[in-house]
């Protein structure tokens, strides 16, 4: 049967997550219930990553199977029919044993700051009116490419065999006076974790953990260390990556 990858972006303000739900209004559920629609029979979407309430994403991606050839005007249908935070960018026709998930070699997160007020931010950046030394919050986040067991990044009772990832890129982006971001890829990420290596890092900042208790933290493996505090609006998923020869076989965008 051939199987298919969708590619989506979507605000994650007014969603209950990621992840299908009865009785829930959420980013799997709404494209599930699009394609139902279009395609006129039952269709449950396989996705790469499940991001938590409020988290937005510039791309995310889902795999789905169907007996019969899909028309050109599927992109342009499906847009139609989506709840306006959530927009369909490109379909690809991939092998049968593709998978959204599993064939993931990365993925790439940015979590945007500002430190004053901006009515038009306040659903994308996390306002944060303190000063921070943006230099030290570079050098912890330089320290984690030394690391793998990110235990002290995870939120309790995950369902992981392990807390390993491998973090290809860490660094602080300073857009101008006003806003900060903070770029990491990995090959995985735990649950949390994100948000946890920011809140952290922001301890560097301001000045209340130096880099040796940063790395403590980390080689801690202890959870209750870290700060989860920042709030998912300021999470954003960049980028879900993938071997170059799996997405070569565009739907036509009519």
């Amino acid at each position: 049967m051939p199987r298919y990858f969708i590619e989506l972006a979507y605000k994650g303000g007014a969603f209950s997550g990621f992840q299908a739900q009865e009785n829930e209004l959420t980013i799997q559920g709404e494209l599930d219930k699009a394609l139902q629609i279009l395609f006129k029979q039952s269709i449950v979407t396989t996705t790469s990553s499940r991001t938590d309430a409020g988290v937005h994403a510039y791309q995310n991606f889902l795999h789905w199977d169907i007996e019969s050839p899909i028309p050109t005007s599927t992109i342009y249908s499906l847009n139609s029919i989506l709840h306006q935070d959530i927009v369909v960018k490109n379909i690809f026709l991939v092998s049968d044993s593709a998978h959204a998930r599993f064939d993931a070699t990365g993925r790439k997160y940015a979590y945007h700051i500002s430190f004053s007020k901006n009515p038009f931010l306040k659903d994308s950046s996390y306002h944060f009116p303190f000063h921070i030394e943006v230099e030290k919050m570079n050098q912890a986040a330089s320290l984690l490419k030394n690391h793998t067991d990110f235990t002290s990044f995870s939120k309790k009772k995950t369902d992981v065999k392990t807390f390993n990832c491998s973090i290809i890129e860490s660094y602080w982006e300073q857009k101008d006076n006003n806003q900060i971001i903070y770029h990491v890829q990995a090959n995985r990420f735990l649950r949390g974790m994100v948000k946890a290596l920011v809140g952290t890092q922001l301890l560097v900042g301001r000045g209340k953990i130096n880099l040796e208790d940063f790395e403590q933290i980390i080689l801690s493996k202890d959870c209750t260390q870290a700060d989860f505090s920042p709030p998912s609006y300021g999470l954003f998923l960049e980028k879900v990556i993938y071997p170059p020869a799996l997405l070569t076989n565009p739907l036509p965008n009519r």
